[in-house]
């Protein structure tokens, strides 16, 4: 196992911070909102969150700040929505065949700039320790953005082409023995780290690359899950080894956390970055998956277990998203340098009190993402998850905009939650109200529209794709 300052920043020690939490923030790549058993799943197992799902907060209306992976890691790490940042994809904003393109997509920041004040430099000004076992994704390497110590972290997205067992296709670890599992690598890097580091205030951050593809589950996990009967299009014994796999490493963390007597001021918090993939598991009754701003692309799951501050076996129905975490964090543990800006709310109050809270969540994506799987995505259409457009949700109505053809949705979630029924020309007035706030929002942000048509585009073609993709659904 690598020793703990072989990625350690060239930075004093860490004092303890009185008063201030122990933080964990894991954050799973790609896990459905509904692929963990206390979300309603009858196929995967997931005993450990289960259990720890009783011990905390669930947020039942927990949105990822994007529909895929960059975007949202970048917002939840910088606490700015993406026209603030400017990170709206992974690599090019130009995905799908270009003669299916309308427009001329806005041009993608790579990665989160240096200058943003992020989550773990805000933190380092409150005295925190931090540590991140897992995928970065927003730098090169994440010592240039507030984490002192690193395993597994850098620019790539995913483990790569036989990437779960050892020997490693990522950056910043050292290959364990032959056929060792990544997740539980990175579990025991994180117990290291935690055993060395008992008594210093810490920030630990766990982004798993599980269960990003490619596919790959421990074998005796595959065998057991094969004669299990698949629901409601949860199905797949390879994936349901990765999750069990996620589960147990987990269990392990919390077992650390008990073992070490930390439990008590030790603040975790348990999310998925977006949606998961739908060819891979369905999210019903929610529409479509990753990379989508159907619900199903951008609702996940989320816990907080603080005991002692967050009541036990407490559900929130409120909507929230992963930009509120920084200024959650940032209000607990007081820096001495705070971020000057951050656009999303702090739940400090939602800790004890539940009730309604009435505000618009915005979601901006000015460029295109290719199909996934044509027959399963559920998209609009089947050529692309998003085309370019902006979302926003208020209250129990949410709008969809859509760039190339001006086209605008609209369902009523409290009882449509699978966005089925438009209700555009039904209710107009909400329609246009909502619209309206869309257009403000974009304007304050600065938010850019593409508009420059794509000389490439061939509308034939485009339609000749889409009959043949119609007729080869089931």
């Amino acid at each position: 196992m690598i020793t703990g300052c072989l990625f350690m920043a060239c930075t004093p020690r860490s004092k303890p911070v009185p008063s201030s939490p122990n933080i964990i923030l894991i954050n799973v790549d790609d896990l459905g909102w509904k692929d963990l058993g206390f979300m309603g799943s009858n196929y995967y197992e997931t005993p450990n969150l289960d259990a720890f799902s009783k011990e905390g907060m669930v947020f039942t209306n927990a949105y990822a700040s994007a529909a895929n992976c960059a975007p949202s890691r970048a917002c939840m790490i910088s606490g700015l929505n993406t026209p603030e940042h400017g990170v709206y994809t992974v690599g090019s904003s130009a995905r799908g065949d270009q003669r299916t393109r309308k427009l001329v997509p806005i041009r993608n920041t790579k990665y989160l700039k240096d200058s943003v004040y992020t989550l773990p430099e805000m933190l380092k000004s409150a005295g925190y320790l931090t540590a991140s076992f897992g995928k970065w994704h927003i730098g090169t390497n994440p010592a240039s953005q507030g984490i002192d110590y690193n395993i597994g972290g850098s620019d790539r997205g995913a483990p790569g082409k036989k990437g779960y067992f050892s020997p490693y296709n990522i950056d910043f670890i050292e290959d364990g023995p032959e056929g060792e599992y990544l997740t539980d690598r990175l579990t025991s890097e994180a117990i290291t780290f935690l055993e060395e580091n008992r008594d210093t205030t810490f920030f630990l951050y766990l982004p798993y690359y599980t269960v990003h593809t490619p596919i790959m589950g421990k074998p005796g996990l595959i065998e057991k899950f094969k004669d299990k009967k698949g629901n409601d299009g949860q199905n797949r014994p390879e994936y349901a080894a990765m999750v069990a796999s996620m589960d147990e490493n987990i269990g392990r963390i919390l077992k650390t956390i008990d073992r070490l007597k930390l439990g008590r001021n030790t603040w975790i918090i348990f999310t998925s970055d977006n949606g998961g993939i739908r060819a891979v598991s369905e999210q019903n009754p929610l529409r479509a998956g990753k990379g989508s701003y159907y619900e199903g692309g951008i609702r996940v799951p989320l816990v907080m277990r603080w005991p002692g501050h967050i009541p036990e076996s407490t559900v929130n129905t409120n909507r929230v998203t992963n930009l509120d975490f920084y200024p959650t964090i940032q209000e607990i543990v007081g820096p001495q340098q705070k971020a000057p800006h951050l656009d999303g709310l702090s739940l400090v109050s939602q800790f004890k009190d539940t009730t309604r809270v009435n505000r618009d969540l915005f979601f901006h994506f000015p460029v295109y993402l290719q199909a996934y799987d044509k027959t399963k995505d559920d998209g609009r259409d089947p050529l692309f998850r998003t085309r370019p457009g902006s979302v926003m949700i208020s209250g129990d109505w949410k709008l969809h905009e859509y760039f190339e053809d001006g086209a605008r949705e609209l369902y009523y979630l409290k009882t449509d939650t699978g966005e089925r029924n438009n209700l555009i020309d039904t209710y107009p007035e909400k329609a246009r109200e909502l619209y309206d706030k869309l257009v403000k929002w974009r304007t304050g942000k600065k938010a850019p529209v593409p508009q420059k048509k794509n000389p490439e585009y061939d509308a034939r073609f485009e339609r000749e794709i889409l009959s043949k993709v119609a007729g080869a659904k089931p």
